[in-house]
């Protein structure tokens, strides 16, 4: 049996690696998740319910994309995008160009949307006091 080169780990190996860092992750009671961390775990979730849906269970298709922007991004981008701009989108977030959106690449996508919107609430609570942060900038 052919041993793997020491520099690239074996697909048993990263799965290991993987289960490790996963299992090191969850030693807490679920119960004990703060907010940021349900937040995290449910775009986990909301991206898994996507990726399986066809090809490669853990990478989104462009109709997988689409889909999961109209379901779960009704108020904050489908109503903004025009048609042929899911073509662009999914061409600028597949940055290794294999037709297929990694997790990672998706989370380009969230943190752009996630940026815009706390720009928005800026402008939207501006005058109203709709939105504050929890904590103010102090200064002394």
């Amino acid at each position: 049996m052919q041993s793997a080169s020491p520099l690239e780990p074996s697909d048993q190996t990263a799965s290991q690696l993987e289960h490790l860092s996963f299992a090191r992750m969850t030693k807490k009671c679920p119960d004990a998740q703060t907010e940021l961390e349900k937040s995290i775990e449910k775009i986990i979730d909301v991206f898994h319910s996507y990726s399986v849906r066809v090809g490669h269970f853990d990478t989104l298709t462009k109709m997988e994309l689409k889909l999961l922007i109209q379901k779960q991004l009704p108020n904050y981008m489908n109503n903004q995008l025009k048609p042929g701009q899911i073509d662009a989108l999914f061409k600028d977030l597949d940055k290794n160009k294999d037709q297929q959106l990694s997790f990672g690449e998706f989370m380009m996508l969230i943190t752009k949307v996630t940026i815009a919107t706390h720009e928005h609430l800026h402008h939207c609570g501006e005058g109203e006091g709709q939105h504050q942060h929890q904590d103010e900038h102090h200064h002394h």
